[in-house]
């Protein structure tokens, strides 16, 4: 399942990260013209905040998002456990409370649209708030194993990472 989760994340960062060269490099190009086009910002914005999501889960399920790894990998034992477990749970909480009000901004637009594109409705714009949190909490639940296995896989005697190396 991680891997299809991975794969589904690399693509959606991939187009996502194309679409927004597309429009930024189309977007410059007619305001060079004298022609901006009225969409432009505002499509732009979109993608720069759906492309953040979707790549800050895509580094949540390669345990690459901001932390403090270098405190865990000093404790040992339980101490260690505990405290990967307790920051797991803080990011898991802070995400579901994320996706929680996300749900709430998008219930309140509904029936709105995007100012430059009143085709598009605001809520799928503003979609991404609770979609990128969920994914977010799933990339971090998908990687728990690989945290608690670190874990496993680390002695007692073992000196803590950085120490003993020239």
């Amino acid at each position: 399942m991680k891997t299809g989760v991975r794969r589904f994340l690399e693509g959606a960062v991939l187009v996502l990260l194309a679409a927004l060269a597309v429009v930024v490099v189309v977007g410059v190009g007619f305001r060079k013209a004298g022609a901006a086009l009225v969409w432009y910002d505002e499509v732009a914005s979109i993608l720069l905040a759906w492309l953040t999501y979707y790549g800050a889960a895509l580094a949540a399920l390669r345990r690459a998002h901001i932390g403090v790894p270098t405190l865990a990998q000093r404790l040992t034992g339980r101490v260690r456990l505990a405290v990967v477990l307790a920051a797991e749970t803080a990011v898991i909480g802070f995400f579901a409370a994320v996706a929680w009000a996300g749900w709430q901004v998008v219930r309140v637009l509904e029936g709105t649209s995007l100012v430059s594109l009143p085709s598009v409705p605001a809520a799928l714009a503003q979609s991404v708030i609770p979609i990128g949190a969920v994914l977010f909490i799933v990339a971090q639940l998908l990687g728990l194993r690989d945290a608690l296995a670190a874990e496993g896989a680390r002695s007692a005697d073992a000196p803590p990472a950085g120490e003993g190396e020239p």
